[in-house]
């Protein structure tokens, strides 16, 4: 398997923690950017179709194989929050745009600033809505919640982002049983597990215990509530609330994750940046990444002999194991080339690319007529694909602000929880700093928004 989509996958972070867009950067007047997304090319008679996407995904070999099966051009533009802003602005965007379906549709959609894709979907041979993978259903949005209403854009793969992978080695060395592959443990269970596999030599971890936070703060928060029977969300997404009961004890538990200083966190980092340098050279025990790590993992048979996949953790009796990303493409209602920015979804979610993404194990294909087409060809495979099928029933789409973006939230706990840890406050006073933050962003957004 290529780098390509490792790097894809480690930049999770650094694509969703990029650069917000403003709250009045929508109304900015940008006529001055330079997209380059005028068709034609030099006087071709062939459409150019303007991508934004990332060059380690949308690779030079990529594009070639497009352009020769759609007959266009391809001009790629490396995803920017900013130029994307002014150009959505200066309503001059992109024909096609990556994004982050689970967390970036309402965004978008509640602006006008997506393509209603069920016309397309209507007409296509391809892409048959009977055959798309729930997850897909994150990129529907009907003006209040995710989940439903028209399709506005399609995931590429995913995972279900909570699951986890660790080390039998590391485990056997502690004298622990293996976590079972069919039955959550509780969060609390986990914490303990990360505790006891910790590793400190002069008062510095050197190998960590559990990594529980690696796709990000917020994130985790919002699936630990919601496998708690609650929402970190009010029910009209206007507010946070981390003083209802079960936020609050998400909450907790992430700031006694964060003091046990067992794994990476907002006070002590990972200098390697993303989980695979340490999983790899056997410094971290647990790795709470989704279906995809094992893409990474699969590519080391060292690795691979002494590595399980397990069920994601659960705060509460609601079972559940959400996507936090679900990264695919949406078409702008600018966008000047729709139809063949459609043939490309066609041929990139349906023909050739997805069948290799299928088979090389970084994530879930989004087609559930390609499933069978995941690896299973050795042991490592054959149980990692085997817990997620069984985790693919638990699977549920957690709705997202419209009024803001996850950035900015995860900006906010970034800055917050390590004074507050470092002062010891109590849970109820962290709850409290959040939603006075947190919720002063929304209402701008909100009132930017009408």
């Amino acid at each position: 398997m290529s780098t390509t989509t490792s790097l894809d996958r480690r930049r999770f972070l650094a694509v969703s923690a990029g650069a917000a867009l403003g709250a009045s950067a929508l109304s900015a007047c940008a006529a001055t950017v330079d997209d380059g997304s005028s068709s034609g090319g030099g006087g071709s008679s062939k459409t150019t179709l303007t991508v934004m996407s990332q060059d380690n995904e949308l690779d030079k070999k990529t594009i070639q194989a497009a352009e020769q099966a759609l007959g266009i051009k391809i001009r790629l533009i490396s995803s920017d929050d900013t130029k994307l802003n002014a150009m959505l602005a200066a309503k001059n965007p992109p024909d096609l745009v990556r994004g982050l379906g689970a967390v970036e549709t309402p965004y978008f959609a509640a602006r006008g600033l997506m393509e209603n894709l069920d016309p397309y979907f209507a007409k296509s041979s391809v892409l048959k809505p009977s055959d798309l993978d729930p997850v897909n259903d994150v990129w529907r949005y009907d003006g209040h919640r995710q989940g439903a209403g028209p399709r506005y854009g399609m995931a590429k793969d995913y995972s279900q982002d909570q699951m986890f992978w660790y080390r039998t080695d590391l485990f056997d060395a502690a004298k622990l049983d293996h976590p079972s592959a069919t039955e959550p443990l509780s969060y609390d269970e986990w914490l303990d597990l990360g505790k006891q596999l910790v590793k400190r030599r002069l008062g510095k971890v050197k190998v960590y215990g559990l990594n529980a936070t690696g796709l990000g703060n917020f994130s985790q928060l919002m699936g630990m509530t919601a496998s708690a029977g609650g929402s970190v969300f009010a029910e009209d997404l206007a507010t946070v609330d981390f003083s209802s009961p079960e936020a609050l004890k998400a909450l907790r538990w992430l700031l006694e994750y964060t003091k046990a200083d067992i794994g990476p966190n907002v006070v002590n980092p990972n200098p390697d940046g993303w989980d695979w340098p340490t999983y790899q050279a056997n410094r971290m025990a647990i790795a709470c990444d989704g279906y995809w790590f094992g893409g990474a993992i699969g590519g080391d048979p060292k690795a691979a002999k002494v590595s399980r996949f397990a069920p994601a953790p659960q705060l509460g009796s609601s079972r559940i194991s959400p996507c936090f990303s679900a990264t695919g493409y949406w078409i702008p209602t600018g966008a000047k080339n729709k139809d063949a920015a459609w043939k490309f979804f066609e041929w990139y979610f349906g023909g050739q690319p997805a069948k290799d993404r299928a088979s090389s194990g970084w994530g879930i294909p989004t087609l559930k007529s390609l499933r069978p087409q995941m690896p299973q060809g050795t042991a490592f495979q054959k149980q990692a694909f085997e817990v997620q099928q069984q985790e693919l029933d638990y699977f549920k789409v957690l709705t997202f602000t419209p009024y803001v973006q996850l950035a900015a939230l995860d900006a906010t706990l970034n800055q917050v929880l390590p004074q507050m840890v470092k002062s010891g406050a109590s849970a109820g006073k962290v709850a409290d700093k959040l939603n006075s933050q947190m919720n002063d962003q929304i209402a701008k957004g909100k009132q930017v928004l009408g």
